[in-house]
């Protein structure tokens, strides 16, 4: 007689039956999380030619996803519970990257019209990157109902989770940061996203729903894929740092305009040098035209800190033969676009650095200049970290015992930057001076100033009333008045700037 077998039982899985496998899961999370950074990478350049590059709208982009990251995990959770993971997952994939490819016809058609003002951006923002940030968002927790099996899995499900949906927004805020943002242009980069979102998500509709409507699905998103795909650019060239546009003068054929984001950053006239269309750079010329010192033909030094079109070396090189022009500029492509457009020539006497000022500054000789200019603009304002006493003290080093440093800035109302930059200035020059709109100090409205700082007495300027006023040294002490000394732990540049 046979002994009788017990049958060998299988063993049991942890999961839930209809979950996912452990690592399905994990990725799904990943790669959901993930494109929630990809896009908020993404949004900056994507709203610089609208509402320009500021702390306000980084702090924008940041509060906005991180609103709809929020609102994403409250709704897909209730969802969640109300209806089977599994019938949702693909529909909110799919949802999700129709929702990310509308961002961009959303910021061709809204952008344009709306204001660079805080609330603007803002509004601007949640209108474009709100509801894909949410959706996304929601993937989450629908995976994590989908994996608990009992509540004595809740831990290391909703753990193993969590770590996997933060490692996927860590990859690819390394990822976009510094291969897809410096790779391809910012537009391709959110429809390849969107397309693999959607690609993704008709899978999973199709693998895990029993309702099977992915064709209506299918066309909408194809819709979406179009209307997004011919909606409108503003960019002629998409830098690593700027949407960059070259605008042909409709008055002077020959006159050049370089567009950097939302604002006119240079203007060229490819066959006179001379020609100073801005208000500023022919304030810049009316201070640089008198100096009498640098070289016995007049010839002059220059450390020119921010580049552009370099309109302004390409002036003093015409008007003072034999000078020398370095740049520091941190956007090589924009560099190439200046040769390859608005006739930019390179050589011995004119030389660039592509790389941030602050760094190249470190690599210079002292006491090797006649004059250093301050020109530097990321958006509307002066890149914090180049306007500090500690910069300052390190652009004075590079300046001969006679040289000048002359600087740029944009501000109105109180003009609390330019008074804290002229305060920063009086640590390190004993000799002040500032141009300013031809209204006088302070300007009720958002202008160019000129700083003057020099360790001798300032050559004898003479400034064309339509284009500002200089103020005299009892004048300057008074504008300055007690304002505060921008330091490198705490330059609050934006805030004290009215530049909209």
């Amino acid at each position: 007689m046979a002994e009788h077998e017990t049958p060998i039982e299988e063993p049991k899985s942890d999961l839930p039956e209809g979950a996912l496998s452990s690592g399905a899961a994990k990725a799904l999370v990943f790669f959901a999380s993930g494109a929630v950074l990809v896009l908020e990478i993404l949004a900056g350049r994507l709203m610089a030619p609208y509402v320009g590059v500021s702390l306000e709208t980084f702090t924008s982009i940041i509060g906005t996803m991180l609103a709809g990251i929020a609102v994403g995990a409250t709704v897909g959770g209730r969802m969640a519970d109300a209806t089977s993971p599994r019938k949702l997952l693909g529909p909110t994939l799919v949802l999700g990257g129709i929702l990310s490819w509308l961002s961009l016809p959303i910021l061709s058609v809204i952008g344009p019209g709306v204001g660079s003002d805080r609330v603007s951006i803002v509004f601007l923002t949640c209108l474009a990157f709100l509801a894909p940030a949410t959706v996304l968002s929601a993937v989450s927790p629908m995976v994590t109902k989908l994996q608990l099996g009992s509540l004595d899995q809740t831990g290391s499900v909703v753990g193993s989770l969590s770590a996997a949906g933060t490692s996927g927004a860590i990859f690819a805020t390394f990822f976009t940061g510094f291969v897809l943002a410096a790779a391809l242009p910012s537009r391709p980069t959110v429809l390849g996203l969107g397309v693999l979102i959607v690609v993704v998500g008709l899978w999973l509709w199709f693998a895990l729903s029993d309702t099977k409507p992915q064709v209506m699905g299918a066309v909408f998103a194809l819709g979406a894929f179009g209307l997004a795909s011919s909606s409108p650019t503003p960019c002629e060239h998409e830098t690593a740092y700027a949407c960059a546009t070259v605008a042909i003068d409709e008055d002077n054929p020959s006159g050049r305009s370089l567009v950097l984001d939302d604002l006119r950053h240079s203007y060229v006239d490819l066959n006179d040098p001379t020609f100073l269309d801005f208000r500023y750079f022919r304030l810049f010329a009316d201070v640089v035209d008198p100096m009498e010192n640098g070289g016995p033909e007049g010839e002059l030094d220059v450390l020119n800190i921010g580049g552009a079109a370099v309109a302004f070396p390409r002036y003093i090189a015409a008007t003072r033969p034999g000078s020398t022009n370095l740049v520091l500029e941190i956007d090589g492509e924009v560099v190439e676009i200046a040769k390859e457009e608005l006739g930019l020539t390179l050589s011995d006497d004119l030389q660039v650095i592509v790389g941030d000022a602050r760094i190249s500054l470190k690599d210079l000789e002292p006491d090797s200049y006649d004059l250093v200019i301050g020109d530097a603009y990321g958006g509307r304002s002066v890149p914090w970290h180049l306007t500090t006493t500690e910069v300052m003290g390190g652009i004075r080093d590079l300046l001969r015992d006679d040289g000048i440093y002359m600087m740029n800035v944009i501000d109105g109302g109180d003009n609390g930057y330019a008074r804290a930059q002229l305060a920063t200035l009086q640590e390190h020059f004993d000799n002040l001076a500032v141009i300013v709109p031809e209204g006088g100090a302070p300007s009720t409205f958002p202008a160019n100033l000129i700083l003057l700082a020099s360790s001798v007495p300032l050559p004898e300027i003479v400034v064309a009333q339509e284009d500002g006023l200089l103020l005299t040294a009892e004048e300057t002490a008074d504008y300055i008045d007690g304002a505060q000394v921008l330091r490198d732990d705490f330059a609050p540049v934006d805030q004290l700037a009215e530049n909209f």
